[in-house]
């Protein structure tokens, strides 16, 4: 069975992006590139909601990402994607599907299929709808250094409680903090 993983950067107090839906706050440093770049020679296929497939295809593809950090545009380039909308009506960034209809029970095919991992990258409302179900193998949540006014929690909605058992810890020099869990049945 393929595997579902979130990676995710959130505030001390549990946003992923602010009252405005503004992520600047985020400051990545070179040890978190290097760790972004090497995380995405997993080769998983990528998983976006709407709002961060839009932010993310507005980058990468283009000279400036290029410029700024080529070993992760080159990953982010080349990995298979699929966003779950069911507004956008296409896609135009390379080796994207979308998947507009029933993504709980899409994604429960796909994991059950053979192939890549998946990793969801941002997209709040995705790991909340996924998490209620079952379907997270593992959460990886990059914690910043600040405290946010106000924002979008991580399980924002979410209806059921949710346990999680650490699995390792990393600390960056810029003081950034990465968790990794596991769901505990």
């Amino acid at each position: 069975m393929r595997k579902l993983s979130v990676f995710n950067f959130i505030s001390l107090n549990g946003f992923y992006k602010d009252q405005h839906g503004d992520i600047s706050w985020h400051k990545h440093g070179p040890e978190e590139n290097e760790f972004a770049a090497n995380s995405l020679q997993a080769d998983n296929c990528l998983l976006f909601g709407r709002i961060t497939y839009e932010l993310m295809a507005s980058y990468w593809p283009t000279p400036m990402a290029m410029e700024n950090d080529p070993k992760v545009a080159t990953g982010m380039n080349n990995a298979e994607k699929i966003v779950f909308s069911r507004s956008l009506k296409s896609v135009t960034w390379n080796k994207t599907r979308l998947i507009s209809e029933n993504i709980v029970d899409e994604i429960r095919k796909l994991k059950e299929s053979d192939g890549k991992d998946f990793t969801i990258l941002g997209s709040g409302s995705i790991v909340t709808q996924f998490a209620e179900h079952g379907l997270i193998d593992e959460y990886q949540f990059m914690i910043d250094p600040v405290a946010l006014g106000a924002g979008t929690p991580i399980f924002n909605e979410i209806n059921k409680q949710l346990n999680l058992k650490l699995t390792s810890i990393h600390s960056f020099k810029s003081g950034v903090v990465l968790l990794r869990y596991q769901p505990v049945n």
